[in-house]
């Protein structure tokens, strides 16, 4: 597949997140993709990035992902994003604080057939903990 294609494809990812349509994820994601950087407890494969998608905008039903600079490399593309949501619904074991946060991340994503076979990446998780005041520093903020 050609970086064009590869491109069409991640931005048809940016869509569907936007859709919430996750049961057309296959469309993407390769079946069998490996996930470097899983969640906590996330299993593997494209069933492994449904479950996390379904309970991050469950938890954050508002949750925006804005995409910034996207470097495109034939096989390769990388996303820096600014994700940003209330927490209404239960995260990771902790109840709903109601309070927003806006984190930045990173994702790099290794194409096959014009689907995402790899995907490596990092996200603010202590920022987003320090917003949200589940990190025990900032509780009452």
């Amino acid at each position: 597949m050609s970086a064009a294609q590869n491109q069409q494809a991640q931005e048809r990812l940016g869509e569907l997140l936007e859709q919430r349509a996750f049961d057309r994820f296959g469309e993407v994601w390769a079946e069998d993709v490996v996930d470097h950087d899983p969640a906590p407890g996330q299993a593997p494969g494209l069933a492994g990035i449904v479950d996390f998608w379904t309970e991050f905008t469950t938890a954050f039903p508002d949750l925006s992902l804005q995409p910034d600079p996207l470097v495109v490399a034939h096989e390769h593309i990388t996303a820096v994003f600014t994700i940003r949501g209330t927490h209404s619904g239960p995260f990771q074991g902790h109840e709903p604080t109601g309070r927003t946060f806006e984190v930045r991340g990173i994702q790099v994503s290794k194409f096959r057939d014009g689907k995402i076979a790899e995907r490596w990446g990092a996200t603010d998780e202590k920022g987003l903990a320090a917003q949200l005041g589940l990190d025990g520093d900032s509780a009452g903020a």
